[in-house]
């Protein structure tokens, strides 16, 4: 039959033979005997709604079904399914509702199907809910907003068995979870309001009293296993069966009540807490501390503060017992203050090891423990030992390990390994330069009087140290190294023009060691009356290098040489090792049997502080090559000297030592001169690109530029201004006299 001669189908006759439809699909849903729908029977269903829709108005009825669809499930859940729910309590009332809730997705779908041709026209025309949309909207209205409440007190209380140790039926927690879900139909509004704000105080509540007991009964590393084992627990009740995104708000709750509001209360505790952990080197302990406390909002600053207290603290006592140490020392009279304080390097570079270890394993190289390392190392790295200064103390460590007979028997890799601990340790030292002037001296010692073990650990340290503190730190210390090898090629070629030249012969084998100006520590030069043996190898040597330079001047630096001279005494003829003062003296009684006190100053042409110190040597000390009368200790203006031809000694050669200078004074006045140069340099590079600046703004950004070398002091910054207005570099401005501005 043709389109126009469909008989007109009315609302009612159509709606009963609906309704035996949808009676069949709940019977089939309430699980009572009846054939399944068959696609005859689908399609039957289908096209009386596709007629109904599709008839000549006033027989459209798109609306009147579109409604009588809501009724059907309103009355379905009004009648069978809200009360098959009110009888049942607590875990059955959860089944049901799982239940009854996949059997009303099942009738959506069902539904949704037959009235398939309401949604694809009537509904798209007015904007209206879908039929899926009305059919999930009927249960949250009914259903869902009724027994929500009940629903969400009966899961927390499973959960909390669950938390006490009881099975729970995981799966049916997840499927009414899923509920909450998915009423919301794509929104979390319903999950989050009407469950999750619930279980998260709930959460809190409960882990709230576990601590209350626990922070009373357990120690410290115990508590932090129970939490951590919590959070673990925790974070697996999500995966099985809450929503993901409670991961982060419930572990924060447990963190929350379980660390945050007890972290003071665990961390000090007496027996157990982070001092104790630390005291007895529980790593584990440490470690789990950290993966604890770096969860919640500033939970390290307090573990990385008792760090740095402890640190500070274990440094401390390194000072003080080498302090008590050197003081019992010098109650003993005897100078091995020395070994001491090799001894409290050692310790120091052990003590930053160990952690250094700490920050990179237990607390996962976090940059706080860096900084409380640092922090901590500065504190007592800056403190120096019995008068001696870190600086000088590292300087000696260093001179120790690299010079030959040192006091470390050490492998190649050991020392390596240790002149790199060194300069990790020069880091923490304000006064950095300060240090490099003690290592310039110590290393001009090394290699001039040929002191130094090996070539390649000189220049390896220099990189290290070039490496951490830049290049003008150690220009001047890799020239000295360079001057030596070029001193050595220098002798050489002296020695061929020796050979080369007959007439030229210095009558003495004569070493000479060229070095430049710049590179090494200043040197008195030009002091001393040499004798006339010496006078004529200096003439030699300079005849020599006028061949081979014109532009070069050549200051003689006698302070550093040395002799070997031959001594005829009675008993046998001896080699003494000397330096060239000692020598000049011991010279001048080859023409004279005795002489007194002035005369050898005057023919010297040396101070009493020189002279002094070089007639003890020959007359007081181990090897008395020279009589002194009267025989007292010690050297006065009023002595006479002869030659002792009685001397004698079971050794063939001796090398008669001069007493060392004590450079300290020396180093720390000229590390002085060039600070006062640098800080007006710094100033004046400051005021050139800012030209107009405030008193403490200068302060700040001078220390700012010169705190990589040393700690400039605040009183001596003062004084340079002050000295650079005098100068005309900087004026005070007329109306703030804090203000300061720059004069080109």
């Amino acid at each position: 039959m043709t389109m126009n001669e469909r008989k007109t189908i009315d609302l009612e006759q159509g709606w009963e033979f609906m309704q035996k439809g949808i009676t069949k699909l709940k019977n089939i849903l309430e699980g009572l005997p009846e054939p399944q729908f068959s696609s005859e029977d689908y399609m039957m269903l289908y096209t009386t709604i596709y007629n109904m829709c599709t008839q000549k108005p006033p027989h459209d009825y798109s609306q009147q079904l579109y409604d009588k669809y809501r009724e059907s499930f309103e009355e379905y859940i009004t009648s069978t399914v809200l009360p098959s729910l009110r009888e049942k309590h607590d875990e059955f009332m959860l089944r049901e509702l799982v239940k009854r809730w996949a059997n009303h997705k099942v009738m959506v779908r069902w539904l949704s199907r037959f009235f398939h041709y309401l949604d694809r026209y009537f509904i798209a025309r007015r904007s209206l809910p879908p039929l899926n949309e009305v059919g999930l909207t009927c249960f949250r209205e009914l259903v869902y907003q009724e027994l929500h409440a009940k629903v969400k007190d009966a899961v927390i209380s499973l959960i909390d068995q669950e938390r006490e140790g009881e099975q729970i039926d995981r799966a049916l927690l997840k499927n009414v979870l899923d509920i909450f879900v998915e009423i919301g139909m794509g929104q979390m509004d319903y999950y989050e309001n009407d469950f999750e704000a619930a279980m998260l105080k709930d959460t809190a509540a409960y882990y709230s009293r576990k601590a209350t007991n626990w922070i009373e009964e357990d120690s410290c590393p115990d508590y932090m296993l129970k939490a951590e084992e919590c959070l673990k627990r925790e974070k697996d009740r999500v995966a099985h069966y809450l929503h993901s995104s409670s991961e982060p708000k419930l572990l924060e709750k447990v963190q929350h009540e379980l660390l945050s509001v007890n972290a003071n209360q665990l961390l000090e505790k007496e027996h157990s807490g982070c001092h104790a952990l630390l005291r007895d080197d529980k790593v584990e302990d440490l470690s789990r501390m950290f993966r604890l406390f770096c969860k919640i909002p500033r939970g390290l600053d307090p573990v990385s503060s008792i760090f740095k207290q402890h640190v500070t603290a274990e440094g401390t006592a390194l000072v003080k017992q080498a302090e008590d140490a050197a003081s019992n020392k010098k109650a003993d009279k005897k100078d091995v203050v020395g070994m001491q304080e090799q001894v409290f390097v050692r310790k120091v570079i052990e003590l930053h090891d160990k952690y250094l270890a700490y920050v990179n394993d237990c607390f996962q190289n976090h940059t706080l423990f860096h900084k409380a390392l640092k922090e901590a190392f500065e504190v007592f790295c800056n403190k120096g030992v019995a008068g001696s200064s870190s600086a000088e103390l590292l300087a000696t460590f260093c001179d120790n390990i690299l010079k030959k007979g040192g006091s470390e028997k050490l492998s190649d890799e050991a020392i390596e390994e240790t002149l790199e601990k060194v300069v990790k340790l020069l880091a923490y030292i304000s006064d950095k330069d300060l240090f490099a002037e003690f290592y310039r001296k110590k290393l001009a010692r090394r290699l001039l009087f040929d002191k130094s073990a090996n070539d390649d650990h000189e220049r390896s340290i220099l990189t290290k140290l070039k490496q951490q503190c830049g290049g003008q730190f150690t220009s001047k210390m890799e020239g000295m190294v360079t001057d030596l090898t070029l001193a050595r090629e220098n002798q050489t070629s002296f020695e061929e023009y020796l050979s080369n030249n007959p007439n030229a012969n210095p009558g003495i084998d004569l070493t000479v060691t060229v070095l430049t100006t710049g590179f090494w520590p200043s040197y008195k030069s030009f002091d001393l009356n040499l004798p006339a043996e010496m006078i004529k190898c200096v003439e030699v040597f300079r005849d020599f290098y006028q061949t081979k330079t014109k532009h070069r001047k050549l200051t003689w630096i006698y302070s550093l040489g040395t002799c070997n001279l031959i001594g005829k005494f009675d008993p046998k003829t001896m080699e003494l090792v000397v330096t060239t003062y000692q020598a000049s003296a011991l010279l001048l009684f080859n023409s004279s049997d005795r002489l007194s006190y002035s005369e050898i100053m005057t023919q010297l042409n040396l101070t009493d502080d020189d002279v002094i110190r070089l007639l003890h040597s020959l007359s007081c000390a181990k090897y008395k090559i020279l009589n002194k009368e009267p025989a007292t200790k010690n050297i006065s203006s009023t002595d006479y000297f002869e030659f002792n031809t009685k001397f004698t000694d079971k050794m063939r050669r001796i090398k008669i030592p001069l007493p060392p200078v004590d450079e300290k004074k020396k180093v720390i006045e000229d590390v002085d001169k060039d600070r006062r140069y640098a800080i007006d340099a710094s100033i004046v590079r400051i005021m050139k690109s800012r030209k107009v600046l405030g008193h403490q703004q200068l302060v700040m950004e001078c220390v700012e530029q010169l705190g990589r070398m040393f700690k400039p002091d605040f009183k001596a910054i003062k004084k340079r201004i002050e000295d650079l207005i005098t100068r005309d570099y900087l004026e005070r401005d007329k109306d703030n006299p804090n203000m300061f501005r720059y004069l080109a």
